[in-house]
């Protein structure tokens, strides 16, 4: 089974929400992304169908939008 992807831009939101998502599905199950640091994946995340942070795409390619922390777009600056 593949790793669910938590993307995420370092707010305090998206803290939160990273905490709770690894103590639920467990941090070997997940792989973290912080969008504020690697910018270099905001195209992924787009490809994911993730249009706004903090958000998990599962396994089957579902991009599951968790509260509002920021969009993608003001990700690019």
């Amino acid at each position: 089974m593949s790793k669910s992807i938590f993307y995420h831009a370092g707010c305090p939101v998206c803290v939160s929400a990273e905490n709770d998502i690894v103590e639920l599905i467990g941090a070997n199950n997940v792989d973290i992304v912080n969008l504020g640091e690697n910018k270099t994946r905001i195209q992924e995340a787009e490809q994911a169908g993730v249009q706004s942070v903090p958000a998990l795409v599962t396994p089957n390619g579902n991009a599951l939008h968790i509260n509002f922390g920021a969009s993608l777009q003001d990700l690019k600056g």
